[in-house]
């Protein structure tokens, strides 16, 4: 299976992050976590890009808050699936980065998850492997058929404690 890179721009996207890896050992994913900054480290960013295919990735997350310009530098650099994860800002809420992460210009595209979208953006990164990996296209299907239950159990709590 491929691996799953996972880049932030900053150490106060860990919380996020966290999320995307939770998820990702959930699912028995193997990923590796970096700190690039798109304005900081842009030859280390690119470095890692350009070598992450042939090094065995087959998507890369890319967290940022404010100009978030992280996931647009990783996509210009490869042509591996990229997901960004818009994070929360003091400032403007997070409006800001996920504006920024959204509008890629014309052949340059990021699949943007909601702001902290850390889980679904681990999912998403699986769905994306699961094209090619039946095993892992099994343990999606589990997943959402187990979440299914859960909330259908609610469902039944609710409607005897409500519905009379």
């Amino acid at each position: 299976m491929k691996k799953v890179g996972i880049i932030m721009g900053s150490d106060s996207d860990l919380p996020i992050i966290q999320k995307s890896v939770d998820m990702l050992d959930s699912l028995g994913i193997e990923y590796t976590v970096h700190i690039f900054s798109a304005h900081r480290t842009p030859e280390e960013t690119a470095e890692f890009t350009k070598s992450a295919k042939e090094n065995g990735y087959g998507v890369i997350i890319a967290a940022a808050g404010m100009a978030a310009h992280l996931a647009g530098a990783v996509a210009a650099n490869t042509t591996l699936p990229v997901i960004g994860i818009p994070c929360k800002s003091s400032v403007l809420e997070g409006m800001d980065a996920l504006l920024s992460t959204v509008q890629m210009p014309s052949g340059i595209p990021v699949a943007t998850v909601a702001i902290n979208g850390g889980a679904n953006a681990a999912l998403l990164a699986a769905q994306i492997l699961a094209l090619s990996d039946d095993e892992l296209s099994e343990k999606l299907v589990n997943m959402r058929e187990n979440n299914k239950k859960s909330v259908l159990e609610k469902d039944a709590k609710i409607c005897a404690q409500f519905n009379k």
